[in-house]
């Protein structure tokens, strides 16, 4: 296939492509000894693994050439970036380009069934499942590489971590950037056992991963093998080796493929069944390229499939106001929430840092559900947050449902990238196969001089990035309606939590205690809430006011005056976004105030007034404003700087005032 790549390279150069050559031999090794039970995470350089597991060179060729048919993604991501769901090969969740990246949802899959085992809802196989993160040495230098070894080793989860070092990462080589390979890295990380082994000698490499898989699968402990290969190609069609390689004829004397051959004479076979082996490797290969040459291209709405899983949460069920019932802070039900799905659902837990037993949150907001429901389903993860954010890729892969949290928003920045690269993207860059069904839990906003590191607001970076569902709800029963839908939605959900209103200690936030909704009440996603409605009106100026959080209590405090001519959305979601409903209660009142916590700059907000502006021109009696937080670095600790810094009701009052006389 490599050479036949290198044939056609005009061909098959529009898109970007690797290959395995020289690194087949442990490839190939490893692949032989999956079973269907089995999770895999290969990289972009492990097309032999996938032959090895049963896929033919013509499933591959229709991902090199962005086909309609690619079975992995239809055409979306690049070659031998694969995901699979079938019944009789090992189990592919999706994994991105960004190198080391895959290592953490991975470890996930593995936590996953550490999981499963330990709460006994796991399948009773006779071998049992495990997982491999294949990965290249110069990867292993990623900081969230020691995320996951660090849980691997501290859990003993059962994974084994395939490292395939051929000394470069593209140009820079194992010299200039690695204090130590993989296997020596892997010896700080205790109860992490590390081999290391010729990854191009076939049979070493056979022998090795055999034994790794038998500990694996019985003592349920990681493993990571090294193995030593050349790189015998381009790091990629796009980077020629020629153009900086300088060990090309020591890197050919590795080759794993002369071995191979002599290995196969050495038992028993004969030059001739090699030969004619070889002669049907080429003919098949040929035949499958001009297959998929001919096959179909994706069409332009294909474009538009597998973005989100449906949801079966479409309209508002349940009772959201029992009779006889008392009102509730919010954090208690939110609290209240997790305890009923916890109660219902085996495949449901949380954990996060400090949600467990000891403290059950620094908020108190998992008080109480690890003594309910024991540390294997609530427990402390250590100060990780990218591996909390994309271990739920993992976990969502073999059926559970994680609950996991970010203990403020400003700590959310290492565990974006897991949820723009890796958790976001899954649904659509599988054609569907693989939605990750998580729920994270954001504590956000400015209460109490909480400073600096703990006050910011960050919905404006986590709107853009496609793929995931937001909620920002203003009480505590949109809180609970809105945690039970995102429960039972198949995609990934950011819930944020005012910590200002999780009390209602914040002077003018006392709506923000309701009666708490009965165990069946969900609330579906893009459904925003007019929480003072008004007529239409010919004779007085009327405006919309446009929020959510806390926003929804200023603007509430501030309007008592013009109850008659301020109308008020609460958006609830912040994707998707109920823009139906905001358009029509601007097209009624003319005028538009759209209130925030965040700095307005380039904001949400921001976004959210000009597409107002551009959707009701013809209707606006005056330019659609908005108010929010000075645009300032950071929210200051001292309390008379942080009450100038963000907006309040007297602000926002002010705001009305001037767009109401416009």
């Amino acid at each position: 296939m490599a050479i036949l790549y290198e044939d056609n390279f005009k061909m098959v150069s529009k898109y970007v492509h690797a290959t395995s050559r020289g690194h087949e031999a442990i490839q190939t090794a490893l692949g032989m000894q999956l079973l269907p039970q089995d999770y895999a995470f290969p990289y972009y350089r492990d097309d032999a693994m996938l032959l090895a597991l049963g896929m033919q060179p013509y499933d591959l060729m229709l991902q090199l050439l962005a086909k309609k048919d690619d079975p992995f993604s239809g055409g979306r991501t690049y070659y031998s970036h694969p995901s699979l769901r079938d019944d009789d090969k090992p189990k592919i969740p999706h994994q991105s380009s960004a190198t080391g990246m895959q290592a953490i949802p991975a470890t996930g899959v593995a936590m996953g069934f550490w999981y499963k085992e330990n709460t006994g809802i796991d399948e009773k196989l006779e071998d049992k499942p495990f997982v491999v993160c294949s990965l290249g040495d110069a990867s292993v230098t990623e900081g969230e590489i020691a995320e996951a070894f660090q849980m691997a080793a501290l859990k003993q989860l059962p994974i084994m971590y395939l490292v395939q070092d051929n000394g470069w990462d593209i140009s820079a080589n194992a010299e200039e950037t690695r204090a130590q390979d993989a296997y020596e890295y892997a010896q700080g990380f205790h109860g992490l056992e590390a081999i290391s082994i010729d990854g191009a000698n076939f049979i070493e490499s056979y022998i090795a991963v055999e034994k790794a898989i038998k500990i694996i699968r019985e003592e349920r402990r990681p493993i990571l093998v090294h193995a030593k290969v050349p790189l015998l190609n381009h790091h990629t069609s796009g980077v020629r080796m020629e153009w900086y390689r300088d060990d090309l004829e020591e890197a050919r004397s590795r080759d794993p493929y002369p071995v191979l051959k002599q290995q196969l004479l050495d038992h028993g076979f004969s030059a001739e069944e090699v030969d004619a082996i070889e002669a049907e490797a080429v003919l098949k290969v040929k035949k499958d390229f001009e297959e998929a040459l001919k096959a179909e291209d994706p069409k332009p709405e294909d474009l538009f499939t597998h973005d989100f899983a449906p949801s079966p949460i479409t309209e508002e069920k349940g009772e959201r106001a029992p009779e006889n019932a008392e009102k509730v802070v919010m954090v208690d039900c939110a609290l209240f929430a997790v305890e009923e799905l916890m109660k219902n659902n085996k495949e449901c837990l949380l954990y996060g840092q400090d949600v467990g037993g000891r403290l059950g949150g620094v908020f108190r907001e998992a008080a109480t559900l690890a003594q309910k429901f024991g540390d294997e389903r609530v427990f402390n993860t250590p100060i990780q947050e990218a591996f909390i954010v994309g271990s739920t890729v993992g976990m969502s892969a073999v059926g559970l449902k994680p609950i996991v949290e970010v203990q403020f928003a400003d700590y959310i920045w290492p565990g974006l990238n897991q949820l723009f690269t890796e958790v976001s993207r899954s649904c659509y860059l599988t054609n569907g196969k693989w939605p990750v069904s998580m729920i994270l839990r954001v504590p956000i906003g400015a209460y109490g001089s909480g400073g600096p590191y703990h006050s910011s607001s960050v919905e404006s970076v986590v709107t853009n990035i496609r793929g995931v569902k937001i909620a920002y709800p203003s009480n505590g029963a949109d809180l609970k309606g809105l945690m039970k839908a995102a429960y039972h939605d198949p995609n990934p959900v950011v819930i944020f939590e005012h910590k200002g209103l999780y009390w209602s200690k914040v002077p003018g936030t006392e709506a923000a205690r309701t009666i708490e909704p009965a165990e069946d009440y969900v609330l579906p996603f893009g459904k925003a809430n007019a929480v003072r409605e008004i007529w239409k009106q010919d004779d007085e100026e009327t405006l919309t006011v446009v929020t959510y959080g806390m926003g929804v209590h200023w603007a509430l405090n501030a309007s008592e005056e013009w109850k008659e001519q301020v109308e008020i959305i609460d958006l609830r979601t912040l994707f998707p976004l109920d823009e139906e409903a905001i358009l029509a209660s601007v097209k009624k009142t003319g005028k538009c105030l759209v209130v925030t916590e965040e700095p307005v700059n380039n904001s949400f907000a921001r976004s959210l007034a000009g597409m107002i502006q551009e959707k009701c021109f013809t209707y606006l009696d005056a330019p659609v404003m908005t108010i929010g937080s000075e645009n300032m670095p950071a929210i200051p600790l001292n309390s008379t700087l942080e009450q100038t810094m963000i907006p309040s009701a007297d602000k926002v009052k002010k705001k009305i005032e001037e767009l109401l006389k416009y």
